[in-house]
């Protein structure tokens, strides 16, 4: 049995944050804001997947108000959400993805991110893509307010 799931994450500019994007630091002015390290590339993989396995959101596992996830590394959040796919018996069989951003470039850092994303779901990094784009200068993105992202995946019922 396949399944698919898609997934979408934003998250506003904020002043004196990195900006993590894939598990890669990105270099920009500003970072993201969040509860957590606030990288919505992986909040939007991490939500395909839980979508597509029926087992809600990351803010359901993850919620903004537990502590225990203050500054979390959102690639080991993504690490516990591909352990929740196996406990029911899933396999992850590819992801795509798109980072929607004005600014900064991140051409030179899409390698880095799928080779992280690939990495925690235990893939192999043909298996996943990532693409960026802008919005033309229009909406939030486009007007430099934040990021957003988006993910599809597909999973497969491995056993029962």
């Amino acid at each position: 049995m396949f399944r698919i799931g898609q997934g979408y994450d934003v998250h506003r500019f904020a002043e004196g944050r990195k900006l993590i994007l894939g598990g890669v630091e990105v270099p920009y002015e500003k970072g993201l804001l969040g509860h957590s390290d606030a990288d919505v590339l992986c909040h939007a993989v991490s939500d395909a997947l839980l979508g597509a396995a029926a087992l809600g959101d990351i803010g359901r596992h993850f919620p903004d108000s537990d502590e225990r996830y203050k500054d979390a590394d959102s690639v080991e959040l993504l690490k516990k959400v591909v352990a929740l796919l196996k406990d029911k018996g899933y396999k992850i069989v590819n992801i795509d993805s798109t980072v929607i951003a004005q600014k900064p470039k991140l051409k030179d850092y899409i390698g880095r991110m799928v080779q992280n994303i690939a990495a925690a779901c235990e893939i192999d990094a043909d298996c996943v893509n990532v693409k960026a784009t802008t919005e033309e200068g229009l909406g939030f993105t486009g007007a430099l307010l934040g990021i957003a992202a988006q993910a599809v995946c597909l999973i497969e019922k491995i056993n029962d």
